[in-house]
């Protein structure tokens, strides 16, 4: 869950006492949140609606287990940005002011919380499918199809609803002026072993493992060895995660040991920059696709009726051809997004 930011510069409910209002917090960012957030809504919620249309064209026609896994990740971004950003952030903060009852909040919580760690959990088996395309080839179409992919992705958004429910008692680090308590931690450990440590262990393994099987495959030359495009998309995904959700899990620990955000602004506006930069991944996954990905690109263009001009040239391989000289030996599995 992302909590929203910049309580402190609203009104707060008469319960919270004067006394308590002058302790708080400034915060040194201002309305900039509130402009950020609302272009970051404004940009990739669209933009993530788009990408959702792309690949569901695209897993209907290749019948791929990797466009699925893809379809629920954007998915799950956009639940996201939906509960996170528009009701977590604009609804609560920037217009109630959070003047509504803690039983919603709560609930909107639990809904945050669901969202994000489905996002996480759908890439981590996105992760191992990829390890075991590369890995395990013989055994992969075995054990990897379209059937088992959803109802896996099934099992993950239920039991992403399923931890996000111990959330719903997750305290508001912007009004809270107590230092966390036993029960506060415990959830903020959890929280950060879910989100972040348990997800980047497995990333790190995995993608070392693939890299130095390629490593070893090209040095032996017994195949000319390409890293296939869903494998590239994979790796820029874990990596952009792991970047921009480190600020956020650095400055959760901090609250809980060094310093409150309700008293200090420099943690405040960590808390800030942290939040703001864990949010930015949720829009930043169409733009990698367009990078990496031909085929994606392709598409794209088609449903938005742009004509693609021609680029064959004399001596350049027409698509028989080029489809033809792909099917590389099954140690090397083609990336789906080629």
């Amino acid at each position: 869950m992302i909590l929203p930011q910049n309580a402190s510069e609203f009104p707060q409910a008469e319960a919270e006492g004067q006394g308590q209002e002058s302790d708080r917090s400034a915060c040194v960012l201002g309305i900039i949140p509130i402009i950020y957030y609302s272009v970051l809504l404004c940009l990739g919620l669209p933009v993530n609606i788009l990408t959702a249309v792309v690949l569901s064209r695209l897993a209907s026609k290749n019948k791929k287990s990797s466009y699925i896994y893809l379809l629920a990740l954007t998915a799950s971004d956009i639940l996201t940005q939906v509960f996170i950003i528009f009701v977590g952030f604009i609804l609560q903060t920037a217009i109630l002011h959070r003047r509504v009852p803690n039983a919603f909040i709560h609930m909107v919580s639990v809904l945050e919380f669901s969202s994000n760690h489905a996002a996480i959990w759908i890439t981590v088996i996105l992760t191992i499918d990829r390890y075991l395309a590369l890995c395990y080839p013989l055994q992969y179409r075995s054990l990897s199809y379209p059937e088992r992919t959803r109802k896996i992705i099934a099992i993950v958004f239920l039991s992403s609803f399923v931890t996000g429910i111990p959330f719903y008692w997750w305290s508001d680090v912007w009004r809270d002026p107590r230092s966390p308590g036993l029960i506060d931690r415990v959830l903020k450990w959890v929280h950060c072993f879910i989100i972040y440590f348990i997800p980047c262990t497995i990333f790190l393994f995995t993608n070392t493992v693939i890299v130095c099987k390629l490593r070893r495959k090209t040095e032996s030359k017994r195949y000319q060895l390409r890293i296939g495009k869903t494998t590239a998309i994979l790796m820029a995904i874990t990596t952009a995660f792991a970047v921009l959700w480190a600020p956020r899990t650095v400055v959760i620990i901090i609250h809980m040991y060094v310093s409150s955000v309700h008293k200090d602004w420099r943690v405040h506006l960590a808390m800030d920059i942290g939040n703001m930069l864990a949010l930015l991944n949720t829009a930043v996954n169409f733009f990698l696709y367009c990078f990496v990905s031909i085929r994606f690109r392709d598409t794209l263009r088609g449903l938005l009726w742009m004509n693609k001009p021609c680029r064959t040239r004399e001596g350049e391989k027409g698509p028989t051809e080029s489809y033809s000289n792909s099917l590389k030996p099954l140690e090397i599995p083609l990336g789906t997004l080629d």
